[in-house]
């Protein structure tokens, strides 16, 4: 269990935790929902269609990141679950870094950075001496999030249809 540094605001946890529990479900139905309104709203003008929501969260359950292949990670404030991080690995050594999420009302309150450390800490624990990751454009934040954390914008590592921008970390020391 990872606990909130002094200086966050609010408890937060962080624990593994089933990809299919209720607290991870919702926490990626909210995931998918944001960053595919999103994607829509910029491109299209709109929100996601209510059937291709359903059926593209249901055609992605998070089975990856069941040990030992992988990892999901629940963060809670003050008990209630407010963000998401997965780990998965590639190979031994790479792990790939997905659904990193907190929600709109909890952000700026110290979640993201103390998911990522979790995160990096779950890969090095499976194994990884690396991760990656790959996002869009238009998610700017999370971006930004990763330099700050010392991810370094590479070539692309996958054929992702919506990836537009690769990151990679060294894990070693």
């Amino acid at each position: 269990m990872t606990r909130s540094p002094s200086g966050t605001q609010g408890s937060w946890s962080v624990t593994p935790e089933p990809f299919d529990s209720p607290a991870a479900q919702a926490l990626w139905r909210a995931y998918y929902t944001e960053v595919s309104d999103r994607w829509y709203r910029v491109y299209e003008g709109r929100t996601t269609d209510p059937d291709e929501l359903e059926r593209e969260i249901a055609a992605h359950t998070g089975s990856e990141f069941t040990p030992p292949a992988g990892v999901l990670l629940v963060a809670r404030h003050d008990g209630e679950p407010g963000g998401t991080a997965g780990v998965r690995m590639l190979d031994a050594t790479t792990g790939e870094l997905k659904r990193v999420f907190v929600r709109a009302d909890l952000r700026g309150k110290g979640a993201a950075p103390l998911l990522l450390a979790a995160a990096e800490t779950a890969a090095r624990d499976l194994g990884a001496r690396q991760l990656v990751l790959d996002t869009r454009s238009d998610l700017v934040e999370a971006r930004a999030l990763y330099a700050r954390h010392g991810y370094e914008e590479t070539p692309a590592h996958n054929d992702e249809t919506y990836a537009e921008h690769w990151f990679r970390k060294d894990l070693a020391g």
